[in-house]
């Protein structure tokens, strides 16, 4: 998944994020409530982890933002112990969980992984492609019942490739989905990952097409 995490202590959010990265999501880290409102409005994501008490616009203001603009995304508020009247608040305005600081980052990966199933279900937790099946929760690719040891980065490629299946996919877009927008990375980086999945794929019907200077695209053989 893609996680935005706004959150406007620096410490915090950099080991939100690093522990997120290393279950094999894609972070995109976030200070300031007003950047954050622009930045979900133009980029989007698959889930929210949101600080109440950011600059410039609240957390509150950016939550109310994103359900006035009738998105579903996922949202977990941080908030602080004392703040009940802002934790009654959030879920008013719409979100969907929350977490009062200090908190210990296991149940973070918790309530990410409940928030994760239950957003699946509205569109199917697993997708079948050639002869593999994607377990969108668990982020598992499995062939026959049997698991397969996908490296982290091919999944979050071949998970950006079958979110948009059916259309071309840039290489700007698998980098921000792999490594989060913004992230000091050159668009050359996703060319490895993309041609060792290509080679894993291909043993199971699966291949993904260049569209040369546009990007891939996903396909099933015959």
């Amino acid at each position: 998944m893609r996680i935005a995490i706004i959150e406007d202590n620096e410490t915090l959010a950099k080991a939100i994020s690093y522990r997120l990265q290393d279950r094999g999501h894609a972070t995109d880290v976030i200070h300031d409530g007003d950047d954050a409102a622009a930045f979900l409005a133009r980029e989007g994501a698959d889930l929210v982890v949101l600080d109440v008490n950011l600059p410039g616009r609240s957390g509150l203001e950016v939550l109310s933002a994103i359900r006035a603009r009738g998105e579903s995304v996922p949202v977990i508020l941080l908030t602080a112990r004392s703040d009940t009247s802002d934790r009654v608040a959030g879920l008013d305005a719409g979100a969907d969980d929350y977490l009062v600081k200090p908190f210990e980052m296991d149940e973070l990966e918790a309530r990410v992984r409940a928030l994760s199933r239950r957003k699946d279900l509205d569109y199917g937790a697993r997708e079948s492609v050639g002869g593999l099946e994607f377990d969108r929760a668990t982020r598992q690719v499995s062939a026959d019942g049997v698991t397969q040891d996908f490296p982290r980065r091919e999944v979050a490629v071949l998970e950006c490739l079958l979110e948009r299946r059916g259309r071309i996919v840039s290489k700007a877009q698998l980098t921000d989905h792999v490594y989060g927008v913004g992230a000091d990375v050159d668009d050359t980086a996703i060319e490895p990952h993309v041609s060792r999945l290509r080679k894993r794929l291909s043993a199971f019907g699966v291949s993904i097409k260049t569209a040369r200077g546009l990007g891939y695209m996903l396909e099933a053989r015959g």
